[in-house]
């Protein structure tokens, strides 16, 4: 269960978001941004992880292994099996993010596969064989504009900037790692703080390789360092998954400008009847407002909208958050206990 909100004070909110844009950061790093001690900020990092509140990994590029087909599938399930249906999902390999949410439907993941994959097995066999899981629609992605991790710099102020992990455009192709950089990679997997001589040691490699190896990854794009916190902990007090009707002609010049909104996590071009796809953090509903009221309506192109509250997430890079994992885990409970 996901402790209150209200125990964090201003400073757990600001290490919050300074792991957020910089996940293997220093202590004494974060403690520099924010004008504390470094022993200050080890101790009340170690609680939030502790809490379930914060989880660092670093994750390979999507198609680090080969071109990759990417669906986003919409599920409406029977009344109070949504969260026994989303942890089902989660436990899929292939699916990569399932949040619950209001709306039309219950439901939202997204599948990652291999094009040489059955994807008939995955969206049709799988999915309607979960007890609990009704109509689903799945559309296909064509095209990702965006993906934001620095929506929580404005916890840190414009100064934290600097501090922000730079992420590389790229084009990963099948060979770009060899076994030692995936050995890293799964070794940092779980633990994205993990030190280069903790992995050195697992891996039976030096601290400098470990190192090295993981550094050139970064700076290629072929991996990044994501960290993963409820927005509610920041004081974030909406997010939205966003579906929008363009006028065809219009669709890249609506993503480029809504692209420019910080608030704006995720924007994707989709193959059905909303052109586009967007994830946005708002902080409180009034900034919802604004935005649908103002930036929306002031957008041309845009035709309509339909839109669902993010109620809980339940995975994100393939990983389970962690102040989901213990809802998770006493749905199934209860769903093995009643079968």
């Amino acid at each position: 269960m996901m402790p209150p909100m209200d125990d964090l004070d201003d400073l757990d909110r600001k290490i919050l978001a300074a792991l957020h844009v910089n996940g293997r950061a220093s202590w004494t790093d974060i403690a520099q941004l924010l004008g504390t001690s470094t022993t200050t900020v080890a101790r009340r990092a170690q609680h939030l992880f502790g809490a379930g509140l914060a989880r660092v990994a670093v994750l390979p590029h999507l198609e680090h292994e080969g071109p990759v087909h990417v669906f986003i599938v919409r599920l409406t399930c029977a009344p109070g099996s949504q969260l026994r249906v989303a942890g089902m999902l989660a436990a899929n390999p292939d699916i990569r993010y399932v949040t619950v949410v209001t709306g039309a439907y219950d439901i939202v993941f997204e599948l990652v596969a291999p094009k040489h994959r059955d994807l008939y097995s995955i969206l049709v066999d799988f999915v309607q064989a979960i007890p609990g899981a009704q109509q689903s629609n799945a559309d296909l992605v064509l095209h990702t504009y965006k993906v934001s991790y620095d929506w929580s710099v404005p916890v840190l102020g414009e100064r934290a900037a600097p501090f922000a992990l730079r992420r590389p455009a790229h084009t990963c192709e099948r060979g770009h790692l060899d076994d030692v950089d995936r050995e890293v990679l799964t070794a940092l997997r779980d633990d994205g703080r993990a030190s280069f001589q903790s992995v050195g040691s697992r891996l039976g490699i030096s601290e400098s390789t470990a190192r090295r190896r993981l550094e050139a990854m970064l700076e290629r794009g072929c991996a990044t360092v994501t960290t993963f916190i409820p927005a509610a902990a920041l004081g974030y007090e909406a997010e939205i998954l966003f579906w929008l009707s363009v006028e065809p002609s219009m669709q890249d010049s609506v993503a480029e400008r809504l692209s420019g909104e910080r608030g704006v996590r995720m924007i994707a071009s989709t193959l059905g009847q909303a052109s586009l796809m967007c994830e946005v953090i708002m902080p409180t509903t009034a900034d919802l407002h604004h935005f649908t009221s103002r930036t929306l309506a002031a957008v041309p192109g845009i035709q309509s909208w339909t839109a669902g509250v993010q109620i809980l997430t339940v995975k994100r890079g393939f990983l389970m958050v962690p102040w989901a994992e213990s809802r998770i885990a006493a749905a199934l409970s209860r769903s093995e206990g009643g079968a």
